[in-house]
């Protein structure tokens, strides 16, 4: 039975944390290392259908997130309409063939060359889902009048980052897509003032043939330094 008490007018329930043995979280992290050692961004998605509660359940686990206040100030848009796949796409290649040609300076463009990315966006129809992250700046109450959020973009990023590794280990693939200037997907999906896109990101299985760059990420030393 949850036990509540109130510390300073606001309500607080017990923590039970189950504390495990060096060995065991030894054993634990080192194979959720391995596994997303294994993650890799993806743009060869299959047709073949996920499951919708697959997609509810990593979106649920992304909205365990930390965030500012406890504001939670994320949205999460999600479709599998054929149609409304087809708009995000036909918009998001028209802003990234502006980007490949003439927005992005020639140092973008060729640190981009090897990766062989385009302004053609094909998985946006082929990837059964796609989950747009919107981030909230403020909310709007029900009188109308706005509530200030903290740590927006953060708390958003954090949030995400949760939603990518999910949907890595419920062995589903993603890429992270960032068109840019991505207003247009507030409009497809008639979003409010309120809520900025953030991150688009299509969700399916990868072809049984896929390929993506050989990749070398930065060492532990490269990157962290102990005091």
């Amino acid at each position: 039975m949850s036990v509540t008490k109130i510390i300073n007018s606001f309500p607080f329930i017990k923590y039970v944390h189950k504390e495990i043995s060096d060995e065991a979280a030894l054993k634990r992290s080192s194979g959720f290392l391995g596994e997303m050692l294994q993650r890799r961004s993806v743009r060869q998605f299959s047709t073949k259908p996920v499951p919708e509660q697959l997609i509810r359940n990593v979106i649920a686990t992304a909205n365990t997130a930390p965030s500012g206040a406890n504001k939670q100030p994320w949205t999460f848009c999600v479709t599998a309409d054929p149609t409304i796949k087809k708009q995000i796409r036909i918009a998001a290649e028209e802003e990234e063939f502006k980007s490949y040609n003439g927005r992005m300076p020639e140092e973008w463009l060729k640190d981009l060359a090897p990766l062989q990315t385009d302004w053609k966006k094909d998985f946006l129809e082929i990837a059964p889902w796609l989950i747009v992250v919107f981030k909230k700046s403020y909310n709007v109450e029900a009188d109308g009048s706005k509530r200030n959020n903290y740590y927006v973009t953060e708390s958003t990023g954090i949030a995400t980052g949760f939603l990518i590794a999910a949907i890595h280990n419920a062995g589903l693939v993603t890429l992270t897509h960032t068109p840019s200037p991505m207003n247009f997907l507030s409009k497809l999906l008639e979003r409010p003032e309120n809520e900025k896109p953030f991150l688009l990101l299509p969700v399916g299985y990868a072809t049984e043939e896929c390929w993506v760059p050989e990749l070398k990420k930065k060492t532990l030393e490269e990157v962290t330094f102990f005091y």
